[in-house]
């Protein structure tokens, strides 16, 4: 049985940062699910929580003020990334002001470094991977796309160009490679992720990657240069038993 905690354990003898990750929370107005207890026993087992999107289901203000209710309970850092659901209420900017002001580093193409750690974040987009990832060719709307994830992509590159510290933990909310989507009907892996996070992320030292999004996606693999890439995912089954991951930085 694989050790409950993923180690990418620090060089030169630097204290290991303990981080929990977990996404798609999908906080709704009528949630029967609060999330105190799991944030406060995530206080007691980690020194960092990382949210990777989805943190709201309809991107509701309401939804925002419910969740930073719960964080309260969380006595740890919290960073984290928006989801697609965070968008769909066309809120965006009130979700971002309510989480940060109730302390959560959310980041969108940024980076901020805790106990020598640097975490980068950003949401990511759509667009396939590998050889059959989406083209910008034809129609202005396929163009459009296209942009969106190339444009997702740089912005990731300019925060990791932000990063000083010695280990990275990148936070998405889409997947970076199709191995961690594996096991969602192959028909929308194309909705799920791009490689071109992966190739952004290959041209830089990186200790680990989470992303959500993925539902009935798969746990852990690696981009084509090596780089850790774990599935965080509420519902995906981890290492730990628990719903989220738990990984040394």
């Amino acid at each position: 049985m694989a050790d409950p905690v993923e180690s990418s354990a620090p060089k030169e003898g630097a204290r290991a940062l303990k981080v929990a990750a977990v996404g798609d929370l999908h906080v709704g107005e009528d949630a029967q699910t609060s999330y105190r207890d799991l944030f406060g026993e995530i206080s007691s087992e980690a020194d960092i929580l990382v949210l990777t999107g989805d943190l709201t289901n309809l991107g509701k203000p309401r939804e925002a003020e419910m969740l930073a209710e719960d964080l309260r309970n969380c006595s740890i850092p919290v960073v984290a990334v928006l989801g697609n659901h965070d968008y769909e209420s066309g809120a965006v900017e009130d979700v971002t002001k309510i989480l940060r002001q109730a302390h959560v580093h959310l980041l969108d193409g940024q980076a901020v470094e805790i106990e020598e750690v640097g975490f980068v974040g950003v949401k990511g987009f759509i667009g396939g991977f590998g050889s059959r990832m989406l083209g910008s060719f034809g129609e202005p709307a396929i163009k459009t796309m296209v942009a969106e994830s190339v444009n997702e992509a740089m912005r990731l590159e300019n925060a990791m160009r932000q990063v000083r510290a010695k280990r990275t933990l990148v936070i998405l909310h889409y997947a970076p490679i199709a191995d961690t989507v594996a096991g969602e009907p192959p028909e929308i892996f194309p909705f799920l992720g791009s490689s071109r996070l992966a190739e952004t992320i290959d041209r830089f030292q990186v200790s680990a990657v989470v992303h959500g999004h993925a539902h009935r996606g798969s746990y852990e693999g690696q981009t084509p240069g090596g780089a850790k890439v774990y599935n965080v995912a509420m519902h995906v089954a981890k290492p730990s038993g628990r719903p989220y991951a738990l990984l040394e930085i």
